[in-house]
């Protein structure tokens, strides 16, 4: 700013972390270039500042929705760099008119981007990977540490010429049309029931639906050995999206492993001083509020209450009707294993796994029990033994002294030669 003639305007850190008072700022000292994460642009009341020109987003992905609300009139970029290749490596220019979440676009001049798996090999175009700087921006390491040093800033495998890489740690992918898109970072890659999991691409997903305005999502273990994935939304009120939609959508690109079994709604996300999304403060769910929930049916005979309190006490819920759906409550894989076994120790009945993936509400599964019930109650059918032929021959006589006959001598006794 100070280079090309323009005004540099500082705020502290308390009208930072009010949306309010920053616009009341920038409308007052009639702000035309603005750079903010997007969490703190989130918090913005919706207001006209006639001259603002530029806004820049960087340091956590940008929603569809800012771009929407912000965009027109003025530009928006999308700007990307860590402090360590010197704030900025790349940069896009948004159109309010797209429906897919901005990218963080392509490298600015003297900068290489590349995009690696972990050995440190390119990956194809849509495959998610970590992001590695390049370029005259990269700085020459951390102060007394040389071990930190070693590990993040490597030997550029691209060049010949005694280059390095800056290792981000941020997980990106590159899009059809040569634009990078942000995921998240490789440090929120957690393990759920032994399937690895990276916590960007269900936020990126997410991010993607209508009325999403900010997402995080958690691996809890609020309950010991009961880790599950957590969704915490900011949405717009007017368009707010319920968590069966959300589902929904996440179920269509994701696999069922990688669906939250919790979606939490805040006003805000909480924020880390230099204005990040701070993971740390978010709260535990209210498990009965923010799983999903069908219209509550009480159980309605003896089969539907011993089923319901199976699953209460296994997903640790307090009622549970009989159009609940057994993985939407939270339920999965291994749970479902546990259930089934609870079900043969309460029904005296065996019913295969794949029984409740085809039929996961209380009331199916019920019937399912029933059924079940009704099989192993059947009369045993006849069994039909075979004999020797021998054992079928039967001699006269022996007939004859059961009944108390005396035989006739000119009466054959048997077979001729016997």
């Amino acid at each position: 700013a100070l280079l090309n003639g323009a005004a540099l305007v500082l705020v502290n850190r308390e009208i930072l972390a009010s949306g309010e008072e920053l616009v009341n700022k920038m409308a007052q000292e009639k702000v035309t270039t603005v750079t903010l994460p997007p969490s703190v642009l989130a918090v913005f009341p919706k207001t006209e500042l006639p001259h603002l020109q530029t806004i820049i987003t960087a340091g956590e992905k940008c929603t569809t929705e800012l771009v929407k609300n912000w965009a027109p009139g003025r530009k928006f970029f999308n700007a990307y760099g860590p402090t360590e290749t010197t704030v900025c490596a790349s940069m896009y220019l948004t159109d309010p008119e797209e429906e897919q979440a901005p990218p963080i676009g392509r490298p600015i001049g003297n900068f290489q981007l590349y995009i690696l798996d972990r050995h440190w090999r390119p990956v194809p175009i849509g495959v998610p990977g970590e992001l590695c700087v390049g370029g005259v921006g990269l700085a020459r390491g951390y102060l007394n540490r040389p071990d930190l040093t070693a590990e993040k800033f490597i030997p550029n495998p691209f060049s010949d010429r005694g280059e390095r890489l800056y290792r981000t740690g941020d997980l990106v992918r590159y899009k059809p049309d040569g634009n990078i898109e942000f995921l998240g970072r490789i440090d929120y890659q957690v393990k759920v029931r032994g399937f690895r999991i990276e916590l960007g691409e269900i936020e990126a997903n997410l991010n993607e639906y209508p009325g999403v305005r900010d997402v995080a999502v958690l691996a809890r273990e609020d309950q010991p050995g009961q880790k599950q994935l957590v969704a915490y939304l900011v949405a717009d009120e007017e368009n707010k999206p319920s968590p069966a939609e959300l589902r929904d959508h996440l179920k269509e690109r994701l696999p069922d492993y990688m669906i939250p079994a919790a979606y939490v709604f805040l006003d805000a996300m909480p924020l880390t001083p230099n204005g990040k999304v701070d993971r740390r403060r978010l709260p535990a769910p209210d498990m009965e509020a923010a799983v999903l929930r069908r219209e509550y049916v009480a159980p309605r005979n003896e089969t539907e209450e011993k089923l319901t309190a199976i699953v209460a006490q296994l997903l640790n819920l307090e009622k549970v009707g009989v159009y609940d759906n057994f993985f939407e409550l939270g339920g999965h894989s291994l749970l479902a294993t546990q259930f089934i076994s609870r079900v043969k120790e309460e029904f005296e009945v065996e019913l295969p796994l794949i029984t409740l993936f085809e039929k996961p509400t209380i009331e199916q599964m019920a019937l399912a029990v029933q059924e079940a019930k009704l099989v192993s109650k059947a009369p045993a059918k006849p069994q039909i033994k075979r004999i020797a032929r021998d054992s079928r021959r039967v001699r006269r006589s022996d007939l004859q002294q059961r009944s108390g006959k005396k035989p006739d001598n000119n009466e054959p006794q048997g077979k001729p030669g016997e």
